[in-house]
């Protein structure tokens, strides 16, 4: 997977400012965000801005994540290398190339077509073979490829899928935004018990795409509606205090 590039330098830069400087200190997910080329993964006339301190758009409404959220939550994982993975929202197939450096394999699900194809094609060219990218709805999971040791998912949902829920192995991981009222969204991490009791801890807050589908939102309509109402809400309560 070696790729000839004048990025290096910038990349180890992202390494020591955005991701050590602030916590990530998984030395497997550092090693894999030094050797992906994010600057592949982006429309080339943004490439100069490849390693930016910034999500950055990939079309079709969607973005490539900050590089430290992407690092913060491959850490939430906790992966160890021989681990079946599960990433909701393809999206430019950045998270899906890190992933297929900590982990065994990768299944990447994405709902629109025009960027699964691309994010495939990348994959392909970069020599990420190990990785399966599905067209579909992620918020119901990929049945097919569970159980999982993880999941990670990379837009924003109502609340956690209960079909994501049930691919996951007792002592499996899922790292997601969902809806909070505290803070619009919240990343968080559930682990999922192996006597029916799930442990769910609030990582930070972050902001997202909508997880549109079945068991996510019905479409971005309905979830800037339900972000809105629960800042009105909060906002109320402030004022009643």
């Amino acid at each position: 997977m070696k790729w000839a590039n004048p990025y290096a330098s910038r990349r180890d830069r992202m390494i020591i400012e955005q991701l050590a400087a602030r916590g990530v200190s998984d030395r497997r997910v550092l090693d894999a965000m030094r050797h992906v080329p994010r600057e592949a993964f982006v429309p080339e006339g943004l490439r100069d801005a490849a390693y930016d301190d910034s999500p950055l758009p990939i079309g079709e409404g969607q973005t490539i994540s900050q590089p430290y959220i992407v690092g913060a939550m491959m850490q939430a994982l906790g992966l160890q290398g021989n681990e079946n993975v599960l990433e909701i929202g393809t999206g430019s197939g950045y998270g899906a190339a890190v992933l297929a450096h900590v982990a065994r394999t990768v299944h990447t699900i994405e709902r629109i077509p025009s960027l699964a194809r691309r994010a495939r094609e990348t994959l392909r060219r970069l020599g990420y073979d190990s990785v399966q990218v599905i067209d579909g709805d992620g918020s119901l999971g990929w049945a097919p490829a569970a159980p999982y040791d993880a999941i990670v998912a990379t837009a924003e949902a109502p609340r956690i899928p209960a079909s994501l829920r049930a691919q996951l192995k007792p002592g499996g991981r899922l790292v997601m935004p969902v809806a909070d009222p505290a803070c619009g969204q919240a990343l968080i991490r559930m682990v999922r018990g192996d006597d029916g009791k799930d442990r769910v801890e609030n990582i930070q807050s972050v902001r997202f795409v909508p997880l549109i589908g079945a068991e996510g939102w019905s479409d971005e309509k309905e979830a800037w509606r339900a972000r809105e109402a629960m800042v009105g809400h909060a906002a109320s309560r402030l004022g009643r205090r």
